[in-house]
C-alpha cells in the first residue's frame, strides 16, 4: 500500500505533524511522541493523550486525523510509503529517549 492510497486531508496532517516533530518546540516533542508511539511504542515509548491539550488546536486535529488513520488502515508508516528510520533517530533524540 503507497501513501497515494491515503486520503488528501489524512497525508496532509501526516506530513504538517513530521515537520513540527522535526522542528524546535515545546510542541515538537509532544508531536514526535505521538509519531514513535505509531511507529514503534515498545521502543519508543507511547503517548500520553493529555499532551494533546499542550499543543496547539490546529495540531491536535492533525492528530486526531493521524489517530483515525492508523485506525482505519491498521499499518505502520512504512507500509504506508513512510519509511520510519528516516525520522526515528532524529525524533527519539528531540525527545530525549
Amino acid at each position: 500500500m503507497a501513501n497515494e492510497t491515503i486520503a488528501a486531508d489524512q497525508k496532509a496532517a501526516l506530513e504538517r505533524l513530521i515537520q513540527i516533530a522535526l522542528g524546535n518546540t515545546g510542541q515538537s516533542s509532544k508531536v514526535a511522541n505521538f509519531l514513535l508511539a505509531w511507529w514503534n511504542a515498545e521502543e519508543c515509548g507511547g503517548f500520553d493523550l493529555t499532551d494533546l491539550w499542550r499543543v496547539d488546536t490546529a495540531i491536535a486535529a492533525d492528530m486526531v486525523t493521524v489517530f483515525c488513520m492508523v485506525a482505519e488502515r491498521n499499518h505502520y508508516p512504512d507500509t504506508l510509503g513512510y519509511r520510519s528510520e528516516e525520522h526515528t533517530s532524529e525524533l527519539q533524540s528531540l525527545t530525549n529517549l
